[in-house]
């Protein structure tokens, strides 16, 4: 109960993050809780603009190739048929922790907790690897989401991989 309500306090006060952001850039602990909140609702699309331009295009690229694929062999599964990996496993968890940032000025990391009720056991931590952008001349630099520590690769790994055998 007590993990519940802390959960619903969290994605309570993640979805005002948007509005401090205007004000504020994010910390890297608000961009931990914009993801977990997006990975919950099963819409990433709160994150996206907190991604590097590197990243974006990697991912846009990717999609992009996915659905030329699809529309080649519309019978035949696309590489990113399961959508975009935001994480180490395509289950969906029903709870999501962030961790203690850890980091200095030039890359930060964030653990972001999996977690599955009825299967405590299948709980994992995938890691948001941060850096700093400059996204306006003048100001200082953003933190913005650059790749995702998987288990066993990183997202921009898993983004490559989906293609082998795909010309």
């Amino acid at each position: 109960m007590l993990r519940q309500a802390a959960a619903s306090l969290s994605m309570l006060a993640a979805a005002s993050l948007p509005l401090m952001a205007a004000e504020t850039a994010p910390t890297p602990l608000d961009i931990g809780a914009i993801f977990c909140t997006a990975a919950i609702a099963g819409d990433m699309s709160p994150i996206v603009p907190l991604l590097t331009p590197d990243l974006a295009a990697t991912i846009a690229d990717a999609q992009q190739r996915s659905d030329a694929i699809q529309a080649a062999a519309p019978d035949e599964k696309p590489p990113l048929g399961d959508g975009v990996p935001w994480s180490s496993w395509t289950d969906h968890a029903d709870g999501c922790e962030v961790g203690v940032p850890k980091g200095d000025e030039s890359r930060t990391v964030v653990p972001i907790g999996h977690r599955f009720a009825d299967s405590p056991g299948a709980d994992y931590t995938d890691r948001l690897l941060l850096v700093p952008v400059v996204v306006e001349t003048g100001k200082p630099p953003i933190w913005r989401l650059d790749d995702i520590q998987f288990t066993d690769s990183t997202m921009r790994q898993a983004l490559a991989s989906a293609f082998e055998g795909h010309k």
